[in-house]
C-alpha cells in the first residue's frame, strides 16, 4: 500500500472514531491516521476500543484501534471525567481497551 492511500484509509477510519468520541465526550479531535508495521505505514485500524490515557498536562478519553493506536481523543481532563467518558462509552457498547494507549 503507498503511503497516500495509508493516510486516506486511517483519515476516514480515525474521523469515524472521532464522531464516536465525540457522542460520548462532547469534543473529539483525530489523533493518529497511520501506524508502522512491520517498517511500512499501514491505516490505524478499523476496530474501535475505548480507553483513558494520561498525559503530562492531564487526562484525555481515547478511541483506539486493536493495537491501542489513538484514533481520537479528548481534550485535556481530569482524571474523573475522562474515565466518567470512558464508562458512557462502554455502556454504549463499545468495549474497552486495557492494554497500552499510543498517543505517538
Amino acid at each position: 500500500m503507498q503511503y497516500h492511500q495509508a493516510i486516506r484509509i486511517g483519515q476516514d477510519r480515525a474521523r469515524k472514531s472521532q464522531m464516536i468520541l465525540f457522542e460520548h465526550a462532547g469534543f473529539a479531535m483525530l489523533t493518529l491516521t497511520v501506524k508502522k508495521s512491520r517498517g511500512v505505514f499501514v491505516p490505524v485500524g478499523e476496530k474501535d476500543l475505548a480507553s483513558v490515557a494520561q498525559k503530562t498536562e492531564g487526562w484525555v478519553a481515547v478511541i483506539v484501534d486493536e493495537e491501542g493506536y489513538a484514533k481520537a481523543q479528548s481534550k485535556i481532563l481530569p482524571e474523573d471525567q475522562a474515565r466518567e467518558i470512558l464508562q458512557k462509552a462502554v455502556a454504549a457498547g463499545i468495549p474497552e481497551y486495557t492494554g497500552t494507549v499510543k498517543l505517538v
